[in-house]
């Protein structure tokens, strides 16, 4: 596999545009409020995000190098395909659950994270025992999230795994720690603006491919493997119900989510982001779910992939990567790239903001400094 110059260049213009952005968004918290409401001005950007920004950064949230990579994979995978790939239901109806359910009571009472009303019915202590499973989710969360980026960013220009996954992380972490909620949002902006342009101009040339099978007949016909439709036997119908209902009722609790809930201008708001939200997540897997079809189509014997295929080289976790560097010309595999390494920052941000925001409220200050 050669190394791409010109892929590692689109990468670090896109890497400075996204810090610039970030930088911008911190000064402007810097600019926001006084120096009493500097901490609010952090965790919940002074609880002023309007519709549109609020909008895109709680959609860019759920919607990461996981989610994206994610979907492709278990749409492409023989035997699973669309009726496994759940996370686009059970997110956007998690995001519905929650404006149903807790948007409003939790905005209307001005909380800062989600650990607030725990901590305050049942004490510090309490607060500090639920920091740990919060924090262990944005762990994984975020190694998840990377290791999308690691793996795509080795498939399509060839550079080391680690330095990608750390140069990422060093960046994400920078504007998120001078900005706070600011940059994590503004940059969100963007990043979803590049997610949705970048894989949807990879769709169409990866579509017309001549090693690609109509998916319209791959569907529902056996041609390369098993139709991408996908089936649900009776005997996984418990595990089916298990996993749609871990990723529809375990996406509520996330102070990623309740981050942008409190920092909405109003209770209202609140609730018509999530709905928002919830919209957003499916239109943004529409692409990831063509992608996936689109490598179930293949005959990859007739690519410069050869074979076997993804599937019994055991790289079905890098589908959306492979189909476009195989099946997309050059230049438009760096916009997908783009898009992919925008739908992991957008994410990562999110959770260093997240972990941080509880340590610094609900550890440091309400437990240790509470003058």
């Amino acid at each position: 596999m050669a190394f791409h110059a010109e892929g590692l260049v689109a990468i670090v213009v896109f890497y400075l545009a996204i810090l610039a952005v970030g930088i911008w968004a911190a000064w402007k918290t810097k600019n926001t409020g006084s120096e009493g409401d500097r901490s609010e001005a952090i965790i919940v950007g002074g609880r002023d995000i309007g519709l549109l920004v609020g909008g895109f950064t709680m959609t860019a949230t759920w919607v990461g190098g996981g989610y994206i990579n994610g979907t492709a994979e278990a749409v492409y995978v023989p035997g699973y395909g669309l009726a496994w790939a759940q996370a686009p239901i059970g997110y956007s109806l998690s995001l519905v659950l929650g404006g149903l359910f807790f948007a409003k009571p939790m905005r209307s009472k001005g909380y800062v994270t989600m650990l607030d009303p725990f901590q305050q019915l049942y004490g510090k202590r309490m607060g500090g025992l639920l920091f740990i499973p919060a924090l262990m989710g944005e762990m994984f969360w975020a190694a998840a999230i990377f290791s999308a980026l690691g793996a795509t960013i080795s498939v399509i220009i060839d550079i080391n795994v680690n330095i990608s996954v750390i140069i990422s992380a060093l960046i994400a972490t920078m504007y998120t720690l001078v900005g706070g909620l600011y940059s994590v949002a503004y940059t969100d902006v963007v990043q979803l603006f590049c997610i949705f342009l970048g894989l949807w101009i990879s769709v169409p040339f990866a579509m017309s491919h001549p090693a690609v099978t109509d998916i319209g007949l791959t569907a529902v016909h056996q041609v390369h493997q098993e139709p991408w439709l996908g089936s649900i036997n009776s005997l996984d119908i418990y595990t089916w119900l298990d996993n749609f209902l871990l990723l529809t009722l375990g996406g509520i609790p996330w102070q990623a989510y309740f981050q942008r809930v409190l920092s909405s201008s109003s209770a209202t708001y609140a609730q018509v982001l999530s709905f928002l939200a919830a919209f957003g997540c499916l239109v943004m897997a529409l692409p990831a779910v063509l992608i996936g079809a689109i490598g179930a189509s293949t005959a990859w014997n007739e690519t410069e992939y050869g074979i076997p295929d993804p599937m019994t080289k055991k790289e079905a976790d890098m589908i959306l990567p492979i189909v476009l560097q195989y099946l997309c010309p050059v230049y438009i595999s760096f916009f997908g790239l783009g898009a992919v390494s925008a739908a992991v920052m957008s994410s990562a941000d999110s959770s260093i903001l997240s972990a941080s925001s509880m340590f610094a409220r609900n550890i440091y200050q309400l437990s240790f400094r509470q003058n």
